[in-house]
């Protein structure tokens, strides 16, 4: 049976802060990665004075199915490869895309709760495996830019947040840019889950995915959903009971999803009779500037009702 972790009221395991010399592991659990781009992401990566190792399959592709790194086995392989070497301390994905539903089933979670946590870093499509080695292994994980990625190759502030988290994550408890905004008042106290929602909502039923989500505080962003759609996977999260008992929720960026005008009124209409504290554009997802948000840690959401500051603070470093 596949062990599960506790519900989302309960912390996670937080892994080890990272130090100059630590190795860490890339991988591809979904879309193809452009080979420039990836040396780009390694040479970041050794310029804060890690060593970077890549996995077998990070490069390769499949002739039919072009959106995928690799066969399903292979990227799970990297994976397992990758947290079961007691040398690697920490692993990175190098892109989203399409593809970790595939090939999360093919991973031995059983063995990866054995080998304990640590830090694993991606967003989009790797949402899936958040909730996987939450749910599965009862690990805390970082929601955070991807090495291959445009966003961590060109933003400063991205990369610093993360470089920040995995190093001093003490100095990067107080979350959110100046864009946050209030879309319903409240403060909320919880432990952090979530990431791209179509993803969170396409779990829904399978196996080892999340039942519930009472006393967490939901994290949601993404990309290429317009209003309509958007409205729909949040319309399927509540017809579910996935968001019964949720504290709180924080909105990042909605890229390509069409006028925010329109964004923010399905959110305010799906979100704002839940009766719990809403912010809106924090500053996490696919955006121009992508903040690192530790999920499984508990966290504190303020959306001031005056007009002041919004912040989600988690109360603890998110790595030890």
């Amino acid at each position: 049976m596949t062990p599960q972790a506790p519900g989302p009221a309960a912390p996670l395991a937080r892994p080890p802060r990272l130090r100059p010399g630590s190795r860490v592991a890339v991988v591809a659990p979904s879309g193809p990665v452009p080979a420039d781009r990836l040396e780009e992401g390694l040479a970041v990566l050794r310029d804060w004075g890690l060593e970077p190792v890549v996995g077998p399959h990070v490069l390769s592709s499949q002739t039919e199915l072009d959106y995928l790194a690799g066969a399903d086995r292979d990227r799970a392989a990297d994976l397992q490869a990758a947290w079961s070497d007691s040398s690697v301390e920490a692993v990175f994905c190098a892109r989203g895309g399409y593809g970790a539903h595939r090939m999360v089933d093919l991973v031995d979670w059983t063995a990866i709760r054995a080998a304990g946590p640590k830090a694993f870093v991606g967003y989009s499509d790797i949402t899936v495996l958040h909730e996987a080695f939450a749910l599965r292994a009862g690990f805390a994980t970082l929601h955070g830019p991807m090495v291959a990625t445009e966003t961590f190759l060109k933003d400063a502030p991205t990369r610093e947040h993360l470089r920040a988290t995995l190093f001093e994550p003490e100095t990067v408890r107080t979350l959110g840019l100046e864009s946050a905004g209030t879309l319903v008042p409240g403060r909320a106290r919880g432990v952090l889950y979530g990431g791209c929602v179509s993803l969170l909502a396409a779990d829904l039923g399978t196996p080892g995915g999340r039942a519930g989500a009472r006393g967490g505080l939901l994290v949601i962003e993404d990309t290429g959903e317009e209003p309509y759609r958007l409205d729909g996977i949040l319309t399927r999260l509540l017809r579910s009971g996935a968001l019964d008992g949720v504290a709180g929720v924080a909105c990042g960026s909605w890229q390509e999803c069409g006028p925010y005008e329109k964004i923010r009124a399905v959110l305010a209409d799906r979100l704002g009779p839940l009766g719990i504290p809403v912010v809106e554009e924090l500053g996490f997802g696919h955006g121009p500037t992508a903040l690192t948000i530790p999920l499984g840690v508990p966290g504190v959401l303020d959306a001031p009702a005056d007009g002041g500051r919004c912040t989600l603070t988690v109360e603890v470093p998110a790595l030890l």
